[in-house]
């Protein structure tokens, strides 16, 4: 019997050329990094996973076909939190994103929970989020490796070292906060 995993990525920026110099992925084209990108995440992700998107997946959203190759390519029932390249310039979402086939409607911000913890999802980091003084986790995107979490939040970009270019589990995404909360003797929880 197979069981459902949960993951979380970011800012895959598909189909951008500006993102490879910009954040120094070791790609040697767009096709190289849109090959690549789809090869680790399904090589993580099966197809019955569940996967939550913080946001900018797509870039020259205008090659609506394209984009829609791309996300039929990719493993999992994905859910999208939306990021700035998600969007109109009047913050809509930009019609190409709403056409595909999520597995619901794209939001600014998710709250889930995985193995029982609170988790709230956004592409933007926050430094207060819900229930942060109760345990919660914040995930988020947008700073490609840039900026670091404090307390139980974390970039789940692409770009992030740890990350390898694919989605992630709740579990991998959160053992090295784990492993500095039991070091420094932090007890997480209590009321906000």
């Amino acid at each position: 019997m197979t069981f459902v995993q949960k993951f979380y990525v970011s800012d895959t920026h598909f189909s951008h050329a500006g993102i490879i110099d910009m954040c120094q992925r070791p790609f040697k084209s767009v096709a190289h990094m849109d090959n690549e990108l789809v090869a680790r995440w399904n090589a993580s992700v099966r197809a019955d996973d569940i996967v939550y998107h913080l946001g900018d997946f797509a870039f020259g959203l205008s090659d609506v076909d394209r984009v829609r190759k791309i996300f039929s390519l990719l493993n999992g029932k994905k859910y999208l939190v939306l990021g700035n390249h998600d969007v109109d310039r009047d913050g809509s979402i930009h019609p190409t994103i709403a056409g595909l086939d999520w597995a619901a409607r794209p939001e600014h911000l998710i709250r889930t929970k995985d193995g029982g913890e609170a988790l709230i999802l956004a592409h933007y980091a926050q430094r207060e989020w819900q229930g942060k003084y109760g345990g919660s986790w914040h995930f988020y995107g947008h700073s490609h490796n840039r900026l670091p979490g404090i307390g139980r939040s974390r970039d789940v970009g692409v770009d992030c070292l740890d990350t390898a270019f694919c989605p992630r589990t709740f579990h991998e995404l959160t053992a090295k906060i784990r492993e500095d909360e039991k070091r420094d003797g932090i007890v997480v929880g209590g009321t906000e």
